[in-house]
């Protein structure tokens, strides 16, 4: 899940945390690959290193005064040490351009989708419990589950201490991993699960649906009242109610889609997509139709969604769908969690077919915005993150060639601005 949001959408990666948890779950705002192994390889083994001792005995006073005891400091850190394959993830970190249509034909795969519809029926009266509990629909928490661990079979296996530690001594973003790793400490200190236990990815998220300690700390459930919260297991229990719980917190609507897949009308103003809310009625006045036909409902104020501009699929999403993005704030991912959990519950495949082109990477979307820049269009600094002012910039561009104002960064518009 994701507390930190951007504008952009595939491959904008804001403090990618690799697989992280939002305030139960991942800390960055491109979707994730589908959940792979860490690789418990030399590199991601803790090891000794003089300068990360020095760190760890200066931290153990502010982590004391922050109300971590000595002896559960003296326990976490017993086996802790350095870990510099964290540190080459966190300086390396491949960059997310996957088109929608490729990251879908993953996240919501037709294995996944098989063992997704498994799970239900595997769990289906834990989660009656939990949608009873929380109201939040049983797709829609295997959904966020296949698509953090793959169902619980890659929670990670890294040393979530160490992992944390070692992030804080580096420095680079210190002040936000010495947050966390005090959060573990905590967790720790709770008796929720020991040190050698508390494993995850190498950015210190955790268990069935990923989430980062203080995320934990705020949401985790412990749903059978055992007096631990433990989302380590093999059980999948506690981590799906706290996934459950957590998109609680935040509003979800029971019984409420995230969105619906829509087909345009020729001629749409492509300036109300992104941010003009209106009602399901009043977009169907506009021309705005369900692609699979039939009204659509009334579910609250709704958006017109366009993750690949005028040549991509387009979606009316309702407040679900923001609710997901508190898990992670890429549009793809959102779109992904909705999609899967609706295909779990026996939906098909969206009926568009997906853009065919290749998504940007940085340097060339950082062309773009110079290209717009040196035309006169404030596009803002040429970082390669497509922001509301690159959107307002290229929507400019395109309103004074006569072109659909859908203000995405595409590989034609790139041609164009050459």
């Amino acid at each position: 899940m994701t507390i930190l949001r951007r504008a952009g959408l595939l491959g904008l990666s804001l403090a990618a945390l690799a697989s992280c948890g939002a305030v139960s779950g991942p800390l960055d705002s491109s979707p994730r690959p589908p959940a792979r192994a860490e690789q418990m390889d030399e590199d991601m083994r803790p090891r000794p290193n003089a300068g990360f001792s020095n760190w760890v005995a200066g931290y153990r006073a502010r982590a004391l005064s922050a109300g971590v005891s000595a002896a559960t400091f003296e326990r976490a850190f017993a086996n802790a040490g350095y870990i510099p394959g964290v540190i080459e993830k966190d300086r390396n970190q491949a960059e997310f351009t996957k088109t929608l249509g490729e990251y879908l034909s993953t996240a919501a795969s037709d294995t996944r989708v098989e063992t997704g519809r498994a799970m239900a029926a595997q769990y289906a009266s834990l989660l009656s419990e939990i949608e009873a509990r929380y109201g939040v629909d049983r797709q829609t928490v295997l959904a966020v589950w296949g698509m953090e661990s793959n169902f619980g079979k890659r929670r990670g296996d890294i040393p979530v201490v160490s992992a944390l530690a070692t992030l804080a001594y580096e420095g680079r973003r210190g002040r936000f991993f010495e947050q966390q790793l005090t959060s573990a400490l905590k967790i720790l200190q709770n008796g929720d699960v020991a040190p050698e236990n508390m494993t995850g990815s190498w950015a210190g998220a955790m268990g069935h649906t990923q989430f980062i300690p203080t995320s934990y700390e705020a949401y985790a459930a412990d749903f059978r009242g055992d007096g631990r919260r433990d989302i380590w297991s093999d059980d999948p229990t506690d981590g799906l109610a706290s996934t459950a719980k957590y998109l609680s917190n935040f509003g979800w609507r029971t019984g409420q889609p995230w969105g619906v897949e829509v087909v345009l009308p020729q001629g749409f103003n492509y300036g109300l997509a992104g941010g003009t809310k209106k009602s399901a009625a009043e977009w169907q006045a506009l021309g705005v139709q369900a692609a699979t036909g039939g009204r659509i409902g009334e579910f609250g104020p709704a958006e017109i969604l366009v993750p690949e501009g005028a040549q991509g699929a387009a979606f009316m999403t309702f407040r679900n769908f923001d609710v997901i993005k508190r898990y992670n704030a890429a549009d793809a991912y959102a779109i992904g969690v909705g999609h899967l959990g609706d295909r779990i519950a026996g939906a098909g495949p969206f009926l568009t077919r997906m853009m065919t082109g290749r998504a940007l990477n940085s340097s060339e979307r950082a062309e773009i915005q110079r290209r717009l820049n040196a035309l006169g269009y404030e596009a803002g600094g040429a970082d390669g993150i497509i922001g509301p002012n690159t959107i307002s910039a290229i929507r400019a561009y395109q309103r004074d060639r006569g072109l659909a104002q859908d203000g995405f960064a595409s590989e034609s518009l790139l041609n164009r601005l050459r």
